[in-house]
């Protein structure tokens, strides 16, 4: 008499079972994960655009661009942001010739949008409005809080 070989039926529901308990703890660190991609993103882009207002006040304090007597009160930096694409004229040089220090103005990850927060020279550094004279530094908008508890908006 020949045995047939095979699985049982409970063998295959206990199967099931623990690949169902592995995939609903795999779940978890998915979603971490993409939390953990977005955030990486997000330091990405601030120190891009706190980088190019930097090189942007350097370029005004060697005197390679104007930038104290365009608006009173910009200490040096960027009136906004759009001004980082658009470039300014260099000094000294044709008025085609312009400076440029961001390609574009990157996509907050949180938000999805191109919208940042952005503080003033004058601004207290904790400040959430803008006092429109210049760009000294840029946040996310976003509510919500990083994996390391600190919202985003204080990254």
């Amino acid at each position: 008499m020949s045995r047939e070989r095979g699985v049982t039926f409970l063998e295959l529901i206990v199967t099931a079972g623990i690949l169902a308990i592995l995939a609903s703890a795999i779940l978890p660190l998915g979603r971490v994960a993409g939390k953990r991609q977005k955030e990486l993103e997000l330091r990405r882009s601030l120190r891009l655009m706190r980088t190019a207002i930097d090189r942007y006040k350097a370029a005004v304090d060697q005197g390679q661009i104007g930038g104290t007597d365009v608006q009173l009160g910009s200490e040096g930096y960027p009136p906004d942001l759009e001004t980082l694409v658009e470039g300014v004229s260099m000094v000294g040089t044709a008025a085609d010739v312009k400076l440029k220090f961001l390609r574009r103005i990157p996509t907050d990850p949180m938000t999805g949008e191109a919208e940042w927060g952005m503080r003033c020279y004058q601004d207290e550094p904790d400040s959430r409005s803008w006092c429109r004279n210049n760009v000294w530094d840029v946040y996310s908008k976003s509510d919500g809080e990083g994996l390391n508890g600190i919202p985003y908006r204080e990254w």
